[in-house]
């Protein structure tokens, strides 16, 4: 994992990639001869948090400085930034998750950042008004301040997973008509179920989570009736609304998930229609 810090492979081969970035920043920590003096940033807090993160997890540690000139060594770099307020977590001092989410958003990708602030909304890591007086403390003309405005107006936390966070991104990037999250869906039977994502006459699920619930050594018949249910579920869907279903493949790519859309009849138009641009609320 790090010199000088050791896991057994079994523990580390059942880690996730996040669990991993984690255990490293534990790792750094462990070794530091100053740690007390530490406060851990960007994707290390991240980490710390449970934030997902959208592309791969990087192998080096972040920590917040106060001063350009701050050293850093192969393993932890320094992220220079204003003072943030502190939480101490899992034994680590980090971040707060609105500044967490603020530094991701002005430094990194646009669907990471969304995904950590639906992540940090949905479980009450922050509030919607801490997030925004985050954005608005971001100084004009810093570096990825507009990003951060957008990331304040997308973020939902009604937004299940980090695939339907990309998923919404890219609709948004794609201009169609803005998705009611989590939409409920009934019948002459009673309810049906919720949905990722509901248009009027269109429903969108994302495929790339555990959605059947089988676990591992259920009975055939069991595991049998489960995925019975669900083609019942998807037939009673289909008789009231267009359903369309798509993976990490599409959700990666606006261009993939157009004719996904373009099938249940969800299309762009010229100009979004979803807000007036948190870009343009930044200044």
């Amino acid at each position: 994992m790090s010199h000088g810090a050791w896991l057994p492979v079994h523990q580390w081969n059942g880690l996730t990639p996040e669990q991993r970035h984690a255990a490293l920043v534990h790792a750094s920590d462990l070794r530091a001869a100053s740690s007390s003096d530490r406060v851990y940033a960007l994707t290390s807090a991240a980490a710390v948090w449970g934030l997902p993160r959208i592309e791969p997890w990087p192998t080096t540690v972040h920590v917040l400085a106060a001063h350009p000139s701050a050293r850093g060594s192969r393993l932890v770099r320094p992220h220079v930034g204003a003072p943030a307020r502190q939480v101490v977590r899992r034994g680590l001092r980090v971040t707060s998750a609105e500044r967490t989410v603020v530094d991701l958003a002005r430094t990194g990708s646009l669907v990471t950042a969304v995904a950590a602030a639906d992540h940090a909304l949905r479980y009450g890591l922050c509030t919607a008004e801490q997030l925004a007086d985050e954005v608005a403390a971001v100084p004009a003309g810093t570096r990825g301040r507009r990003r951060c405005a957008l990331v304040r107006d997308l973020a939902d936390g009604d937004s299940m997973s980090p695939g339907e966070s990309l998923s919404r991104v890219q609709m948004f990037r794609l201009n169609v008509p803005r998705p009611t999250l989590q939409g409920k869906r009934e019948d002459a039977q009673g309810l049906i179920g919720y949905v990722d994502f509901e248009w009027v006459h269109a429903v969108g699920e994302f495929d790339g989570r555990v959605k059947y619930q089988v676990a591992d050594g259920t009975d055939p018949q069991e595991a049998a009736e489960v995925l019975w249910a669900e083609k019942r579920r998807e037939d009673r869907l289909r008789r009231q609304a267009d359903v369309g279903r798509w993976g990490w493949t599409e959700a990666s790519h606006p261009e993939r998930l157009r004719p996904v859309l373009a099938d249940i009849g969800v299309h762009g138009s010229p100009r979004s229609s979803w807000f007036d641009l948190g870009a343009a609320k930044a200044g």
